[in-house]
């Protein structure tokens, strides 16, 4: 069939993919005894599904119910809007211009809400938003809309005034903006994510078309077998994926350094995705269903 790569990734992020698939169909509530099969299929085991549900539960990312007799989980309200948004970000295969808009947000917390600056540094860092000072972040004016959302569900807007406008420079293609985009955003951790997932999935393009262009007889059971195969890559694949197009929100790649291996993640996602995720999405409906 084809390797299946194994990333150290967390139940409760399997989970949360999973959710975002196939947890948004119906009533969206799931018991657990179908996530333990979903769960089962990627290798995890029964107990650690559980523990990670209940965490999930604790911390207000899934809710509960009873359904006959047996308690389900859907997402939250704020988890679902959170997952609606990243949807946006997770499957646009955007990339900003050198002469595109550019937002800045500037920002002023009071000392005695420390907390709150704390969080919306984490924020904007998680939306792609680069530290130009202590108080203006910027990033490609795209991000905005999903920024002001986040933010808004996060109870942090009043802090935060947005601009939008150009970069005015005569070197704008050349390496000031280059200098500047490597001491804005963190592009070594950016790379090091960007090299992991090209580590587990760099040749799975190539693996699942040579897969799929093989003769098949196609029964049942190779069928059966062949989404299983699918379900069991791209669910740890998306989960890693994920990430990255916030911590890269699109940058002009004139900004980024030579051999930026982003293009080339992008391409092999999408294309995988493609291929593979009609098929993965027919093994999860035989368990939900």
């Amino acid at each position: 069939m084809i390797e299946i790569p194994a990333p150290p990734i967390r139940h409760q992020q399997l989970i949360l993919t999973i959710y975002g698939l196939y947890g948004r169909e119906g009533t969206g509530a799931l018991p657990v005894s179908t996530l333990i099969q979903l769960l089962g299929d990627l290798g995890h085991e029964a107990p650690g599904v559980r523990s990670a549900v209940s965490r999930m539960k604790s911390k207000g990312v899934l809710t509960s119910e009873k359904q006959g007799g047996a308690a389900t989980y859907s997402l939250s309200a704020g988890t679902l809007e959170i997952i609606e948004e990243g949807d946006a970000r997770i499957f646009a295969p955007y990339r900003a211009s050198t002469h595109g808009q550019w937002v800045l947000a500037i920002f002023s917390v009071p000392e005695s809400k420390r907390d709150r600056r704390h969080q919306l540094r984490t924020e904007l860092t998680r939306l792609g938003f680069g530290a130009m000072a202590s108080g203006t972040w910027i990033a490609p004016a795209n991000v905005l809309p999903g920024a002001k959302r986040r933010l808004e569900a996060r109870g942090l807007t009043e802090y935060v005034e947005f601009f939008t406008g150009a970069y005015d420079g005569e070197e704008l293609a050349a390496g000031r903006m280059r200098e500047k985009v490597s001491e804005w955003w963190d592009l070594e951790t950016l790379s090091g994510q960007v090299d992991e997932f090209m580590e587990y999935y760099g040749s799975g393009l190539a693996d699942w078309r040579a897969l799929l262009e093989q003769p098949s007889g196609a029964s049942a059971e190779e069928t059966g077998l062949l989404r299983r195969a699918a379900f069991r890559y791209y669910i740890p694949m998306l989960t890693l994926w994920r990430r990255l197009p916030y911590r890269d929100p699109g940058l002009p790649l004139e900004y980024l350094p030579s051999g930026w291996r982003g293009p080339q993640a992008r391409e092999i996602f999408f294309g995988v995705h493609d291929l593979i995720s009609p098929l993965a999405s027919e093994h999860a409906h035989t368990l939900l269903e």
